[in-house]
């Protein structure tokens, strides 16, 4: 099946600085692909320059075997985007919701009711005579995604929509907004820096640095294996360790870090200095060298430090080399961890991705 959406060569440039330089990109139909990344990485650029709200300096973008950039009236009636500000007319929520209908004179019955199912879908049936201005960022928000899909788009697209949001409603209009786009058959492109909401929402991510695709995968992909030190940082990787490689048997790399090493099962065979990343929720803290654990990586450590996070304690332990730990607030009070406290640290071989620091500047 030929993809929905194909992007190729595309680049734009603000002045003479280049913000976009995107090789090829691929959206298939009914996907849902988050662009995450940055603030000023470029991917809102990209998500205008789909919507054709803005035009490329150079390259393609190809949607349903057609040529948007010839054709750009023709894709703005088969898209809808939202913002990140809620954009609405005065009016009514329900000449929000209607207007795109309207515009496209559709049926007075036939407005009424797809408007009257896409404020139910979004919870703002009791606010249809409210007038827009009297609306809070959430109302505001759900009124701009109902008007949206009313249109029932081909292609859906929203940029960073979720931002201006505080934590309860963004937390409620997520959760509702991924029973839609499960339910709808619609190709979807989220333009988010937050990875909590791709992690919810996307079936791949697409990470965009200085105007470049860097890496495509499905999200738990990009947080268990990032290609390089950027999108380790952006995807919560606090153990970030520097290291070379002291050599390979059965299966297994032995990685030198700060004196100690550190057995991996994935391994970069061109180049000897690397990265070392373990993921905090990959590491488990004892009082003993045994435990309860088969893993092949165990060290002693000192607690340097504890940050209570609310459900789950940060755990700070200095093994030779600095190990972030995430714990129960039920183990730091069983092992009574503070600062100053011995205990031992292990991880599976199979938890640690080693990538390549060759050329990389730190």
């Amino acid at each position: 099946m030929a993809p929905h959406l194909v992007v190729k060569n595309l680049t734009k440039r603000y002045s003479s600085r280049p913000v976009l330089d995107i090789d090829e990109l691929t959206i298939d139909k009914e996907e849902v692909l988050a662009v995450i990344g940055p603030n000023g990485s470029g991917k809102s650029t990209l998500l205008r320059l789909i919507a054709h709200l803005e035009k490329p300096d150079g390259g393609s973008i190809e949607f349903a075997g057609g040529n948007g950039v010839k054709d750009g009236f023709g894709i703005r009636r088969r898209l809808a985007v939202v913002f990140q500000e809620s954009l609405l007319f005065t009016g009514t929520v329900f000449d929000n919701i209607a207007y795109g209908l309207r515009v496209r004179k559709t049926a007075r019955g036939e407005v009424k009711k797809r408007v009257g199912e896409a404020a139910e879908v979004f919870g703002i049936s009791h606010l249809l005579e409210r007038p827009s201005n009297l609306l809070s960022g959430g109302e505001a928000q759900r009124t701009s995604l109902a008007r949206a899909f009313v249109l029932e788009p081909e292609l859906l697209l929203l940029d960073e929509p979720m931002a201006s949001l505080d934590p309860p409603t963004k937390e409620s209009l997520l959760a509702d907004l991924n029973d839609v786009l499960e339910k709808m058959k619609a190709t979807v492109i989220y333009v988010t820096h937050e990875l909590t909401e791709a992690m919810i929402l996307a079936d791949r991510c697409a990470f965009i640095e200085g105007g470049r695709i860097i890496q495509v995968g499905t999200p738990q992909e990009v947080m268990a294996s990032p290609v390089n030190r950027k999108v380790a940082d952006f995807v919560g990787v606090e153990n970030i360790l520097k290291g070379r490689i002291a050599g390979s048997s059965d299966g297994l790399t032995r990685v030198k870090v700060n004196g100690s090493e550190i057995e991996v099962i994935n391994h970069v065979s061109s180049t000897e200095k690397v990265w070392v990343l373990i993921r905090p929720e990959n590491v488990t803290i004892t009082l003993e060298e045994s435990g309860n654990t088969s893993a092949r990586n165990r060290f002693s450590g000192i607690v340097k430090n504890t940050l209570d996070l609310g459900v789950l304690h940060r755990v700070v332990v200095d093994c030779g080399f600095p190990m972030v730990v995430f714990v129960t607030k039920r183990s730091v009070e069983e092992m009574s961890l503070q600062a100053g406290k011995r205990v031992w640290i292990s991880f599976k071989a199979t938890g640690v991705h080693v990538i390549s620091r060759e050329g990389e500047r730190v």
